[in-house]
């Protein structure tokens, strides 16, 4: 799938990398500290299907759930707490297929890496040490660190700006619609990762196994049309 865009393509300079749901298999451990620290204030929320706020950020999922909370719970206290117990099982958290083998390759071929998430600082930080690719990744940006979170385009273009590279020579990866849709805003070559499944419609590249970025490099650099 590709943007329709004719004309000679820039080569590909970096790769911004999604975190949860594209490099480590977060999702259960953000879905059992959502459940567990409501059911500690006192809300039920067993009901949930496992993916119901995959890729959303926290702010979002506040909102949503905001009738089920009772009065006088503090929205700050509520989400630092589910970090705090996101970052104590940290060791837990497992990395997705080829993840960290091939961020590891691309650093070998002197690729810049970068993270772009929707999560908060705490939970960045807690997925890259659990990775052991903290030494690898160039920055990261965080929730914390932006005025609005994806689908807004913001997150992608402070990293475009923080690496000082056109975003059409950043190849992003993402699992999630949200991810996909911020990342197409910003004007970076997209990549969807489907193997949790996703949607493809924001994407000029589907791969099913994080091995194939490698070589997406090089394809993704070619003329579209």
């Amino acid at each position: 799938m590709t943007s329709g865009i004719p004309g000679k393509a820039k080569a590909i300079a970096a790769v911004a990398w999604d975190i949860d749901g594209t490099l480590v298999d977060s999702e259960p451990l953000h879905h059992r500290a959502l459940v567990e620290v409501s059911r500690s204030h006192g809300v039920d929320l067993s009901d949930l299907p496992d993916q119901a706020f995959r890729g959303v950020h926290m702010a979002d999922v506040w909102s949503a759930l905001l009738r089920r909370m009772p009065a006088g719970l503090d929205e700050r206290m509520w989400l630092k707490d589910i970090e705090t117990h996101y970052a104590m099982h940290g060791h837990e958290l497992r990395a997705m297929p080829h993840a960290v083998e091939t961020v590891n390759a691309l650093a070998a071929r002197g690729i810049r890496q970068v993270c772009v998430s929707n999560s908060a600082r705490m939970i960045v930080d807690a997925n890259l040490e659990a990775l052991g690719l903290t030494g690898l990744i160039e920055f990261s940006i965080s929730l914390d660190d932006v005025s609005a979170g994806k689908p807004d385009p913001l997150p992608y273009a402070m990293a475009c700006r923080r690496l000082g590279i056109d975003a059409c020579q950043v190849l992003a990866v993402e699992d999630s619609a949200t991810g996909l849709r911020s990342a197409r805003a910003a004007g970076l070559v997209v990549a969807a990762y489907l193997d949790l499944g996703g949607h493809v419609e924001d994407a000029d590249h589907i791969i099913t196994d994080l091995s194939d970025v490698a070589g997406l490099l090089i394809k993704a650099s070619k003329p579209r049309g």
